[in-house]
């Protein structure tokens, strides 16, 4: 397992390049430029002014000189300082990320304790009630985007029924503490999880249909086995390994959904700092911030395929 995981971090280190390239590419051809951030409507900036910008900056070099230097800088962990404060951005994301990940992480987390056992409930009960009915809610969850669901859910819950803050991490008039943080953490998680819940409970009825009526789930059941036991010491662990590739593959569109929650719900996150380097045209913080969310993705996916083998003893990385 060591010897495999060594390698998957070796064969990724390509691909992280490729990313650094594509990063620093497209903020190459986007419209405007670095010195457009620096010009006010009502004073006209001096081409000398401009040219000490542009030098300041690095923008006289050649766009590959550039590259090389910001990759070596983002090796050292600098990824240099923001435009608003001159805020170093590997602080600014380190200080937004930690609320991100528990966002995220408790999402992802839901999405798997609900929607997996949801999924091998439905898949023992095909066509029944309850397999209409959560299937139905599925194809609900899986079609509603997740701005959609933070607005109504911020309205009806926080707003009108006020079960629930309506935004923030913790609350502004006392000191944060572990209640606290869990009841401003509820909404935005559960919103951010309804997609999961949906996708993961849907992939799971169907690697369960495809299972359950192979040869040796007969066998077992021929030998006298509890349907528990069945389900759980024969079914769920291979029915299992589709819906880990599906939830590795989910976490790309978990970031772009936590973009949209933290907005809705005020979540001090990387999702909402992006958008304010967006509408800022902060480059070095959109630059540093697509870096880790790139680092994430790769984890992620290298995380997944560890996780087959601990799933599926049949499978041997060595």
């Amino acid at each position: 397992m060591l010897k495999y995981l060594v390698r998957r971090i070796l064969i990724s280190a390509p691909v992280l390049l490729m990313i650094t390239i594509i990063i620093f590419g497209l903020t190459e051809i986007a419209p405007g430029d670095v010195v457009d951030y620096f010009r006010s409507p009502d004073l006209e900036m001096t081409a000398e002014a401009e040219a000490a910008l542009r030098t300041r900056f690095g923008l006289d070099q050649p766009a590959a000189v550039r590259y090389f230097k910001w990759l070596g800088n983002v090796a050292r962990g600098d990824f240099g300082y923001r435009f608003t404060d001159g805020e170093p951005v590997a602080v600014v994301i380190g200080r937004r990320l930690n609320a991100s990940l528990l966002l995220m992480g408790t999402a992802l987390a839901i999405g798997v304790l609900v929607g997996v056992p949801l999924g091998v409930f439905i898949g023992q009960r095909q066509y029944s009630f309850w397999d209409f009915s959560l299937t139905g809610f599925s194809f609900l969850g899986i079609s509603t985007p997740s701005f959609v669901t933070g607005i109504v859910a911020l309205l009806v819950f926080a707003i009108n029924l006020r079960w629930f803050p309506a935004g923030g991490m913790r609350p502004v008039d006392s000191e944060a503490t572990l209640g606290s943080t869990i009841h401003h953490l509820l909404l935005p998680s559960i919103v951010l999880s309804l997609n999961f819940i949906a996708t993961f409970m849907r992939y799971t009825r169907f690697s369960m249909l495809e299972v359950v009526r192979l040869d040796y789930v007969n066998t077992a059941r021929a030998k006298g086995l509890s349907p528990t036991a069945v389900t759980w010491r024969h079914i769920v662990p291979n029915a299992i390994l589709p819906v880990i590739t599906v939830i590795g593959l989910s976490v790309p569109t978990l970031v772009v959904g936590a973009v949209f929650t933290e907005t809705i719900f005020s979540w001090p996150g990387m999702g909402s700092l992006y958008l304010d380097a967006v509408r800022g045209r902060d480059v070095p913080l959109l630059m540093g911030m697509n870096l880790v969310i790139a680092l994430f993705v790769l984890g992620a996916n290298i995380l997944t395929d560890v996780a087959y083998a601990v799933v599926d003893p049949r499978i041997r990385y060595d």
